[in-house]
């Protein structure tokens, strides 16, 4: 019974978190502005810590300061939308780290100059491109909004159908030396969940059915794998959770694992086959050539 009422509350706690975080959240991606910019700025700064933390715990030593200095940067080339100071920024950070190594003079050189790159882009750059989906604008679309909320709504269909599938029919392991609790049938299932919210929202502004589809598949797929690559990284470190920041959800870094590769994967999808169709028009134009 004690074990029946300590598991109800954990769940209680989780979805308490949750819901809260999801709230403070979703305000701030409406409102947009400053509001998203310093939220996304708070997520990157614990997610950072936490980083550095799992790291650490490998003997790995990547500089705090120099990542949450290159992050500031490209947050602020993000908001400004300056895509074209990005690898102006990526550059100054690069030698940045080699000389935070060279003058630190602290053992392992490699490794610490690797992960502090690394994270700068994992932690920082992946997650800014929430900045310039949320931005994006054009005759058909005032903004990208409507493609943020079909992100987040495929995302968490994602988790509910991997956990309730999984639950209900897992048989297969999809990763039995990652995460051996998710199985391939829980996978599926959250693709299906994913796909169908993400048809939904998208029917919502007049998004083509097949572009809601793809859209979709690409958000569940991508949220599973940064799911696999964040466990990765912490069983390589000998830990459960990244922190212990949000109650119920573990760290910062665990509650946003499944959104830090489908953002930019999300923004660029948009931008070169919704926002613009150039390149899959130069793509078409290709392969006539060649027949």
């Amino acid at each position: 019974m004690d074990e029946e009422k300590k598991g109800l509350n954990k769940n209680a706690t989780r979805m308490l978190t949750g819901f809260i975080l999801g709230t403070i959240v979703m305000t701030c991606i409406i409102y947009g502005k400053i509001a998203m910019l310093a939220m996304v700025l708070t997520i990157i700064f614990f997610a950072t810590k936490e980083y550095v933390k799992i790291l650490e715990l490998k003997g790995f030593f990547p500089s705090f300061k120099v990542m949450i200095l290159a992050e500031i940067l490209l947050a602020w080339v993000a908001y400004l939308q300056r895509f074209d100071m990005a690898a102006l920024v990526l550059t100054l950070c690069s030698v940045g780290s080699f000389m935070w190594v060279l003058f630190r003079g602290r053992q392992p050189y490699i490794a610490n100059v690797a992960t502090t790159l690394l994270g700068i882009i994992y932690c920082g750059w992946f997650p800014l491109h929430l900045l310039f989906l949320r931005n994006m604008h054009s005759e058909r679309f005032d903004s990208g909004l409507g493609f943020v909320v079909l992100m987040f709504t495929a995302i968490l269909l994602t988790d509910i159908g991997c956990y309730y599938v999984g639950t209900k029919f897992g048989k297969r392991k999809l990763a039995p030396v990652i995460s051996p609790n998710k199985t391939i049938e829980g996978s599926i299932g959250g693709i299906i969940f994913a796909i169908i919210g993400a048809v939904v929202v998208g029917a919502c502004f007049q998004l083509e059915w097949y572009l809601s589809v793809l859209a979709g598949l690409l958000c569940t797929v991508f949220a599973q794998i940064g799911d696999l690559s964040e466990s990765l990284i912490k069983r390589d470190a000998g830990v459960k959770d990244s922190g212990h920041s949000l109650p119920g959800h573990g760290g910062f870094l665990d509650r946003a694992d499944s959104f830090i590769f489908t953002i930019p994967l999300m923004y660029y999808f948009c931008y070169y086959f919704i926002f613009s169709n150039n390149l899959l028009t130069d793509t078409i134009q290709f392969f006539r050539g060649l027949f």
